[in-house]
């Protein structure tokens, strides 16, 4: 309870008190925001404020997690370390995006399959990584089984080894870009994906602290819901420092926004996102616990699909929303932008409860 604490405490001192700091540095780098001209005209009085704030993010939960660490005389583990080399990995791909972005003055950064095979490094390193390491009884950081609240019964090494592993790197890699592009569309208002990812990801920490409280060896090792996964106190610590660094953040961030994470910051929050849940073996129950993601990114595909659609059996092509993501929409429709990114909010709270109580009910009575 002392790592938890002392993780999130120090990680929003840093992003609190520090963000400042990186603000005028950015303004001095000249990192600022550039806005699509296709956008909403509300959004370009934005235009120049500066972006890549995940560096303040990212620097604060590693910084803060390991001083929590040193401060209890512990050794750092290799669950947690993924979680880090996630949130690092995927951050770096989206500092280059956002550095070309900002250096060239346009919308688009890197390609999209550049993104894509910065996306695969990273999670291949991860799948790989994942499946080592092995605890003294054997367990290794993920799983090969597809899991929920706990593994199912259905696992990819029934193809055989070297398919099984194959298919578990790809199954890795559709978790963490899905994930990572999720948190990424979010991010078009000012503490949209800020707010989000703190309940999202804070559910790990509630999660990692349960799994270490019912976990098999444990003072109450005789109930039927006994079950072991790897390191879930350190998941429940990092996620902590993520969650910390995100609410110091938040201060800055909120409208009128004087810091954008970025895609260092979405990317990688997306990244470690996707971490917490396989590492925890509850990947498919964060469709619930990200459930504002699913439904923006939806948005996102109905749209272009609708579009394309259409176009090819009329030859014009029309719209299911004013534009797309979502939150965009509702903009157009008339709403102020606090009031888009508060009801939001409170969709995506209701999603995480939603999880939370289904981990709960599961765990207890699955």
């Amino acid at each position: 309870m002392r790592a938890l604490l002392l993780a999130g405490g120090v990680s929003m001192i840093i992003t609190l008190f520090g963000t400042p700091a990186f603000i005028w540095l950015f303004k001095k780098l000249r990192w600022g925001q550039f806005i699509r001209e296709d956008g909403p005209q509300s959004h370009h009085t934005k235009h120049g404020t500066p972006t890549m704030g995940g560096v303040v993010i990212i620097f604060a939960a590693v910084s803060a997690y390991f001083i929590a660490k040193l401060a209890n005389f512990e050794t750092p583990t290799i669950s947690a370390l993924l979680v880090l080399l996630m949130l690092v990995g995927l951050g770096l791909v989206g500092f280059i995006d956002d550095y070309i972005k900002t250096h060239k003055q346009r919308s688009l950064g890197l390609g999209g399959w550049q993104k894509i095979l910065g996306q695969g490094v990273v999670a291949t390193l991860f799948a790989v990584l994942a499946l080592n390491f092995p605890s003294s009884t054997g367990l290794t950081p993920a799983s090969t089984h597809i899991s929920i609240v706990r593994d199912t019964n259905i696992d990819l090494m029934m193809f055989g080894s070297i398919v099984g592993v194959g298919l578990f790197v790809i199954w890795i890699y559709l978790m963490v870009a899905s994930a990572s592009n999720g948190v990424n569309i979010a991010d078009g208002l000012d503490g949209l994906a800020t707010g989000t990812s703190i309940m999202a990801i804070g559910a790990y920490s509630v999660i990692g602290f349960w799994q270490f409280n019912q976990a098999c060896g444990s003072v109450i090792e005789n109930i039927a819901s006994c079950y072991n996964t790897r390191d879930p106190l350190d998941l429940a610590v990092v996620a902590t420092a993520i969650v910390g660094a995100l609410a110091g953040f938040l201060w800055w961030n909120t409208s009128p926004a004087q810091i954008f994470m970025g895609d260092t910051g979405s990317l990688g929050l997306g990244g470690a996102l996707a971490a917490l849940a396989i590492l925890s073996r509850t990947e498919l129950l964060l469709v619930l616990i990200g459930g504002l993601f699913v439904i923006v990114t939806g948005s996102v595909v109905l749209q272009r699909g609708y579009f394309k659609l259409t176009k090819w059996r009329t030859g014009t092509g029309k719209r299911i929303f004013l534009m797309s993501p979502l939150h965009h929409h509702f903009e157009l429709k008339g709403w102020a932008q606090v009031t888009v990114v508060v009801r939001f909010w409170i969709i995506g709270g209701l999603s995480v409860l939603s999880g939370i109580g289904l981990f709960y009910f599961e765990w207890i009575y699955g």
